[in-house]
This record gives structure tokens, sequence and C-alpha cells, in this order.
């Protein structure tokens, strides 16, 4: 039997300021929903989403999400670890700005993360990322929504 997998999108929920765009994507193309989180978060009532609390440690949302990432997978993060696990077992990831993270970006995007963390450290760097924008929340949708689109056809294809 063949089975088609279903496209499904996982969002690190604790700090996403995406969540309600995330909510009308989906419902818009049918996609099932998990809002993981390490603390019980709000989600609307709806069968295609589904709040997922794990434990309180620090990657237990983490852990959760790279688990079941796969090619049919999309993620949603701000996370850099995570977003290169991800990137790895072959889902499409995308931060709330709307970047999407790539085998060819997410090496150098780790390394600079890498850098930038050992500068704020030894006290060289202060101030973090610009305030979120409604050019990102804009940049977001459309990532999203052309990554469910290009997903569907590779699904669709096998």
């Amino acid at each position: 039997m063949n089975e088609v997998r279903q496209i499904r999108i996982f969002v690190d929920a604790d700090a996403c300021p995406v969540k309600p765009e995330v909510y009308r994507v989906a419902e818009r193309h049918q996609l099932r929903v998990y809002m993981v989180a390490n603390s019980p978060i709000q989600v609307p009532r709806d069968p295609l989403i589904e709040r997922v609390t794990v434990g309180s440690s620090l990657d237990a949302a983490d852990n959760w999400i790279a688990e079941r990432a796969d090619a049919t997978a999309i993620v949603v993060t701000n996370d850099i670890p995570l977003a290169s696990r991800c990137v790895k077992a072959g889902a499409g990831v995308i931060a709330a700005n709307g970047r999407a993270y790539t085998e060819a970006s997410i090496g150098m995007t780790l390394a600079m993360r890498n850098l930038m963390a050992g500068l704020r450290e030894s006290g060289e760097v202060t101030g973090g990322p610009p305030a979120f924008s409604a050019r990102d929340r804009s940049a977001f949708l459309a990532e999203l929504d052309q990554t469910i689109r290009r997903m569907r056809r590779t699904v669709e294809a096998r």
C-alpha cells in the first residue's frame, strides 16, 4: 500500500510572534498544526490544531519537534540549532521573519549565531535583534504559503 504522508506544521510556540498567521494559512490549506511549548498556551478550538505541552527541560520542545521533522514537515522557529537539526532531517524551516533555512544557508547561519553568542559573552555586543515588523509578518506569510505549495508538489510527485 502506498501511503501518502500529509504535510504538517510544527511551531516552536513559546515565543512565536506569528501564531495567528500559522493558524490562518493552515486552515486555508487544511494542514495539521502542532503548537509545541514548555508550558500550556491557548490555541483555537480546531481539530487541525493540537497543543503539545512538553516538559520544562531546556530542550524539550526542540527535541519533540526535531524527532518528528522530515520531508513532510514545516517547522516554524527562530531557534537556529533547532532549525539546523530540522533542515538536516529534510524539513522545510522558516523563521518568524520569513527567512527560510536551507542546506545551503544553515551552516553559515549557525556559525554566525555562535560567533555572536561568543561576542556577547565577552561583552563586545549589546542589544538584540531588530523589532518584529509588519514587513516580517508579510514575508513570513509569503514564505509559509510558498513552502506549502512546494512541498505539496513534491509529496504528490511521490
